[in-house]
């Protein structure tokens, strides 16, 4: 329920700079993506989905302008999804909004207190996964 509210909240926020347009699966995507790219199959494999879902994705995205299609590195028929300034527009400012929430639930809850929760979230995390890598993070839709 914490993260429903705090991902509630941090949606409402992009909405009012801007960014109503996107949902938490593009952020998900924008967060593969923003290092240099990647292709529509290892998007799937990142975020937890089927190919097709990524390629929707992908088409969704491109015609908003915030990703584009290009030639990949390596040749052949495969395509590189590269974010476009517009994307990393958004990045900019949903981190800012992203700090600026967490700054918020410090000074409600306390700074020790959304320590504390920090260090046992990443103690179960870790636990969960045997210490070893992290799941595809599923979107939300």
């Amino acid at each position: 329920m914490a993260f429903q509210l705090l991902l509630g909240e941090f949606n409402g926020r992009l909405a009012e700079a801007g960014y109503g347009d996107l949902r938490p699966v593009h952020g998900m995507a924008f967060q593969v993506l923003r290092d240099g790219g990647a292709t529509s199959s290892e998007l799937a494999e990142r975020l937890g989905v089927t190919k097709q879902a990524a390629g929707q994705i992908v088409d969704d995205l491109e015609r908003r302008g915030y990703v584009r299609r290009e030639a990949h590195p390596a040749g052949g028929r495969r395509r590189l999804v590269v974010l476009t300034g517009k994307a990393h527009e958004h990045l900019s400012v949903a981190g800012r909004t992203l700090h600026a929430l967490e700054a918020e639930l410090a000074e409600r809850v306390g700074e020790r207190d959304l320590t504390a929760l920090r260090t046992e979230l990443a103690r179960v995390i870790t636990e969960l996964t045997d210490g070893g890598a992290l799941p595809p993070l599923r979107p939300l839709w």
